[in-house]
């Protein structure tokens, strides 16, 4: 994808853009840990020549701007992701606090629409500043300093944050996904558009559609 030349407004485009080959839509939160174990998907996706957008989709939108308290993990369910986390080569310190995800989702938007080439080292940014560094990505100055330390530009990005505007294509992002029945977090969807669960085989998440795609014309950038 190429890289916006200026500022999108809030309003004036498309969740998704023109997209003439096939694309995977996976939807994410910087607080779902099966997201985070999954983040080399793209990789492997990209390398079979199929392009990945990422958009935000709130795991959790109850949480308060407070944060909640969340205890020790344990379980077969917690266990597997730690392995796969191991796996994956990614360091994981479970947060004891569960932020509201909001505000970096609605950044995280900002600069996939802005920035795109920076978009997924972003997203990386944020994943590690909860699962690794247990830095409270609800805060607006850690998403600002993790923007600053990518070159980004904060005060346009703070100003979106800060006026509400981002929210809304989160929002989009949102409304998206429920309407294609996403509803558990580091789903998939491609071919058919229809909602993949990560336990799934690639291939079959890989299955080219053998119609018309509604969703290619909503790419953006």
């Amino acid at each position: 994808m190429n890289e916006s030349r200026g500022i999108t407004q809030p309003g004036r485009s498309r969740v998704i853009g023109q997209c003439d080959a096939l694309a995977i839509v996976h939807w994410f939160d910087f607080i779902c840990p099966f997201c985070y174990i999954t983040q080399d998907w793209d990789a492997l996706i990209f390398a079979r020549g199929i392009d990945v957008v990422s958009l935000a989709l709130r795991a959790h939108p109850e949480i308060p701007p407070a944060r909640v308290h969340v205890g020790p993990r344990h379980g077969p369910t917690y266990r597997n992701i730690e392995a796969r986390a191991r796996a994956a080569d990614l360091a994981l310190n479970w947060p004891s606090r569960l932020p509201s995800s909001g505000s970096a989702l609605d950044a995280a938007e900002w600069v996939r629409r802005n920035r795109p080439t920076i978009s997924r080292d972003f997203n990386t940014a944020l994943f590690e500043a909860h699962f690794v560094l247990n830095e409270d990505v609800g805060d607006k100055a850690t998403i600002l300093r993790k923007a600053k330390q990518l070159g980004l530009d904060t005060a346009a990005l703070d100003a979106c944050l800060e006026d509400g505007s981002a929210a809304g294509w989160l929002r989009e992002s949102e409304a998206m996904a429920y309407e294609y029945g996403v509803r558990l977090h580091g789903s998939i969807a491609a071919g058919f558009w229809r909602a993949l669960s990560p336990s799934m085989s690639f291939r079959a998440s890989c299955r080219p559609s053998r119609r018309s795609n509604p969703m290619r014309s909503r790419l953006q950038p």
